[in-house]
């Protein structure tokens, strides 16, 4: 008696493709044989070695249009199973139609919505004017680096066209539903402090600790400060701000020994309002004023600051808010706090939206017993399917001719 759609989507969830050891491969192949049972055009395109991304392609009546992107990632984060409540990878699904997995949220569901509007629109006979693409990618979850970054360099890419993507969200607790149009850069830092060593029983002058005690001081105090201006400002989400973390800190050999080193590693994101430049002066500030010997680098430095525009004048926000509107979704616009794929997407100059169909829903993305509700679930096909139609039939654009 359960939805078809639903069961295909616990099919998928019990797929394990969690890091550190991913299954792609078994991910592939299914995704393979659910296009093929669609109709859909298969390209496979190995970015690196054993990292492929699968391109599943409904062509329209005018290939020479611009494209529709649907993005999603098939990889997923760790579990620790003692905190879930049922097996992680089996995609049980309890009396209220809750169906917990890890992915369930993050995001194989949206790649089933996808797939599934498309079988909707398809079984009605549909066609539309714009080829949609579907790309399912590698390694999101670990910076996709070697996933939706080296892709979107490649000729392969290139060949879509792209005119218009959409990506992942997150989930709603309310009745709204969120919609990123852009994205805070990551910053991920590594601040070393040389000094003085010696006894660990004497007064040492100028030590690592010292210089490393006035760094944390300063790169927290901004952390406190932001912290209270999101607290203080009702109209600013998570996006709005730039959130620091103190995620590492490394140094010494022994109890007896004042160390000559030390580091620390802050996760920083930084919206899109914000002055790179400026604010990696001050970063040199903060660390000139700790004393000399104190040295940063980047392991990550995200400079794109590209948005996507949310003005009714653009046609490609038009035809998505004008579905919402019809179907009495109530959108809430923000930027997207942590990172995704779109970041990579909007760098090479494509417009580029995060939404998952999920509202009165607990954000429970790399949480605990992660899940979805598949009454949930089935009404997000049916929002892609019209958002699908819509941004399908956008008329040419001017530079389309």
């Amino acid at each position: 008696s359960e939805n078809p759609s639903v069961t295909l989507f616990r099919e998928y969830l019990r797929i394990d493709t969690v890091h550190p050891k991913p299954d792609y491969d078994a991910a592939v192949r299914f995704l393979e044989r659910v296009g093929a049972d669609l109709g859909l055009a298969c390209q496979k395109v190995e970015v690196c070695q054993g990292r492929v991304v699968l391109i599943l392609t409904w062509q329209g009546t005018n290939p020479r249009l611009r494209s529709i992107l649907l993005n999603s990632h098939t990889d997923v984060v760790p579990v620790f199973e003692e905190h879930w409540t049922y097996p992680p990878f089996e995609a049980v699904k309890d009396s209220q139609g809750n169906i917990y997995a890890r992915g369930a949220q993050d995001m194989k569901c949206v790649s089933i919505q996808y797939l599934e509007a498309i079988r909707r629109l398809k079984t009605e006979g549909k066609s539309f004017a714009r080829t949609i693409h579907l790309t399912f990618v590698p390694d999101e979850e670990v910076g996709g680096h070697k996933g939706m970054e080296m892709f979107v360099q490649r000729p392969e890419f290139k060949a879509l066209n792209v005119g218009f993507a959409m990506d992942e969200g997150l989930a709603s607790p309310s009745d709204t539903f969120s919609v990123f149009y852009g994205e805070r850069s990551p910053w991920w830092i590594k601040v070393k402090c040389m000094g003085s060593p010696g006894h660990g029983s004497r007064f040492i002058s100028n030590t690592a600790a010292e210089k490393m005690h006035k760094v944390i001081n300063s790169f927290l105090a901004f952390r406190e400060s932001e912290k209270q201006r999101l607290k203080s400002d009702s109209s600013l989400t998570l996006g709005d701000v730039t959130s620091l973390n103190m995620t590492m800190l490394e140094g010494g050999v022994s109890f007896n020994v004042v160390p000559s080193e030390m580091a620390a590693s802050f996760d920083i994101r930084i919206p899109p309002t914000v002055d790179l430049k400026a604010f990696e002066e001050q970063v040199a500030t903060w660390c000139r004023g700790a004393g000399d010997g104190v040295t940063y680098e980047f392991h990550q430095k995200c400079m794109d600051q590209h948005i996507t525009s949310t003005e009714e004048s653009d046609p490609w926000w038009k035809a998505f808010s004008g579905v919402c509107r019809d179907m009495k979704l109530q959108l809430k616009l923000e930027i997207f706090p942590a990172a995704t794929d779109s970041r990579y997407i909007r760098a090479v100059r494509h417009p580029a939206i995060g939404f998952s169909p999920m509202n009165r829903t607990p954000v429970l993305l790399h949480d605990h017993n992660e899940f979805l509700n598949e009454q949930v679930f089935l009404r997000g096909i049916e929002i892609y399917a019209r958002l699908l139609t819509a941004l399908a039939s956008v008329p040419p654009l001017p530079a389309e001719g």
